[in-house]
């Protein structure tokens, strides 16, 4: 791995680390590069900066201006998958400072010392996890504000307040978050990068602890089992109607079988 440090812009003592949301997956086997810094993640230099991409549909942008920023994006754009309308993005600042122990201070500028790649990408794993979580947590929040009247109605009135084929979109809608917030970025992984230095350890550990990574993907984690369970009243509530309006038709089809035959006897009789 190219081990220079990335150069802090004339005029300031700061860098700064992008991370955007493009979609749900990005497909990274067509963007190799030979001058790569990693494969895993992909990440590779672009003038002074570092760009780096994540599968998960995560591209982290640290110390490129706008316009090379943009460049990288529209580069990007046509391996992803799952585009986003709207991109979830978080920024954050590097300083290269020695003299403070390493990891976010009061005044949220993250100090690593030197902006080496290897600790580049330790901070923008962190990063895109953060920004990843951020557009999930806004993707579950969605569905439960539609779930919520939904619950409420059924609690007040005692039965669903819409027709059976809205109850069928808003099961695939939960579902579809589900899955994808569940399949889509694993956050208790630590960054491959750590198995070769594993003196960034503490960094990381840090970063984690600043971004508040585990308790996020936990609190998710609850949230999706409860629209698991959700789904699964929906489902049994379709199953009883259904079952509901079977027994229905078969009683209905009862009498007027019995209706038929008293009718038959009644005109037998009178004959």
């Amino acid at each position: 791995m190219d081990t220079a440090p990335l150069p802090i812009p004339q005029g300031s003592d700061l860098l700064t680390a992008r991370a955007v949301v493009l979609g749900e997956r990005i497909d990274t086997a067509g963007l190799e590069r030979r001058d790569a810094l990693s494969t895993s993640p992909l990440s590779f230099r672009v003038g002074p900066g570092l760009v780096v991409v994540f599968r998960y549909g995560v591209t982290v942008l640290i110390g490129l201006d706008p316009i090379a920023e943009d460049e990288v994006l529209r580069g990007v754009q046509p391996r992803v998958q799952g585009h986003l309308a709207l991109h979830e993005e978080e920024t954050i600042r590097l300083a290269a400072r020695d003299d403070l122990d390493e990891g976010v201070q009061p005044d949220g500028v993250v100090r690593i010392g030197a902006l080496s790649p290897d600790k580049l990408l330790v901070v923008a794993d962190a990063v895109a996890k953060s920004a990843a979580l951020a557009h999930d947590e806004r993707q579950v929040a969605q569905v439960f504000d539609t779930i919520e009247p939904w619950a409420r109605f059924l609690a007040e009135r005692g039965r669903s307040p819409s027709g059976r084929r809205a109850m069928v979109r808003l099961i695939g809608s939960a579902l579809l978050v589900q899955h994808r917030v569940a399949e889509r970025v694993a956050v208790r992984e630590k960054p491959d990068i750590l198995w070769d230095r594993p003196d960034l350890e503490r960094l990381y550990a840090r970063l984690e602890d600043e971004y508040e990574l585990v308790e996020r993907a936990e609190t998710l984690g609850r949230k999706l089992d409860l629209i698991g369970d959700t789904v699964t009243v929906m489902t049994d509530l379709i199953d009883t109607e259904r079952s509901l309006r079977l027994e229905a038709i078969i009683v209905g089809l009862i009498v007027l079988e019995v209706a038929i035959t008293l009718y038959q006897m009644a005109t037998g009789a009178t004959h």
